[in-house]
């Protein structure tokens, strides 16, 4: 089946107004995007448990999914009627059907995450000389190495973890980074997430990896863990701050503490929180993004 896009440009205060309008019009998908992006102009959004919503940006690209049958002068009529002088471009351009499966394999490849650590999709042979690899598939869960967070703390654990540590990986996703540090020798690893189907996912991929690391829920009494030698908390900075006394006691006095999800004008206030249990060491960077640890006092 084939379908057409039918996108109109707006401002942020219309954006949501078009999006319905689409709907109720019987678009089966609506999305909202930057028109800038790509451009010097672009803008990213970022929102977090805690904060108040991201809303839109200035500029918005609302486009509406629709059968490739469907005849859209109604809906571009009923859209100038809702927008008037609003809706400032409006095109349609046909979307053809394609293999989404094969074409989402397509936009992961090996990555090389460190000079001897790999994550390779199911789907591909591990480069030659790789010492270290992961299989993992893009998910249920977040984490596929792919994004700076993860890398920064991947690398980390790389350069950290040695054999027989104990590791606690709070906020796990899909697990790689407990099955990370498991690779690179720790000893008892253990994940922790709030979302259920995170730790569905960590389970069902530690499997695959051929890697014995414990993963629980969030919900889950946390206070018979023994002290770790390292936590590791790939969250976003308004958890990390609130979780701070969480997440600090997971770990050992004179253990690491290692924190990720922050961008780079957040770090100073999550460092003031963690400030009373950890001894801060200086920041890595990654695009834009960075990774805070320390030394438990």
């Amino acid at each position: 089946m084939d379908w057409q896009r039918l996108r109109v440009r707006v401002a942020a205060a219309d954006a949501e107004a078009i999006a319905d309008a689409l709907l109720e019009a019987g678009a089966v998908a609506v999305d909202v995007a930057d028109a800038d992006a790509g451009t010097d102009a672009e803008r990213p959004l970022f929102g977090e448990p805690g904060s108040d919503p991201p809303g839109t940006w200035d500029d918005n690209l609302v486009s509406g999914l629709f059968v490739g049958e469907t005849d859209l002068d109604p809906v571009v009529a009923a859209i100038r009627a809702c927008a008037g002088p609003a809706a400032r471009a409006i095109d349609i351009e046909p979307v053809p059907e394609r293999d989404w499966v094969r074409h989402t394999q397509s936009q992961f490849e090996p990555m090389a995450i460190s000079s001897r650590l790999w994550i390779v999709p199911t789907w591909c042979e591990p480069p030659a000389g790789a010492q270290i690899v992961i299989r993992l598939d893009p998910g249920l869960a977040f984490g596929t190495g792919s994004h700076a967070t993860t890398r920064l703390c991947l690398r980390w654990l790389d350069q950290h973890v040695t054999p027989g540590m104990s590791v606690v990986d709070y906020g796990c996703g899909s697990g790689v980074l407990a099955i990370a540090a498991r690779l690179f020798g720790a000893g008892t690893v253990v994940g922790i997430d709030i979302d259920p189907q995170a730790v569905i996912a960590s389970r069902a991929n530690a499997a695959s990896n051929a890697v014995d690391a414990v993963f629980l829920d969030a919900e889950t009494d946390t206070s018979t863990l023994a002290a770790a030698d390292v936590v590791v908390a790939n969250i976003l900075s308004n958890p990390l701050r609130v979780l701070a006394p969480l997440i600090t006691g997971l770990c050992r006095p004179g253990g690491a503490v290692v924190l990720s999800g922050i961008l780079a004008g957040q770090w100073q206030s999550v460092a003031s929180a963690y400030e009373p249990w950890i001894e801060i060491e200086p920041v890595i960077e990654d695009d834009g993004w960075v990774c805070l640890w320390g030394t438990k006092r």
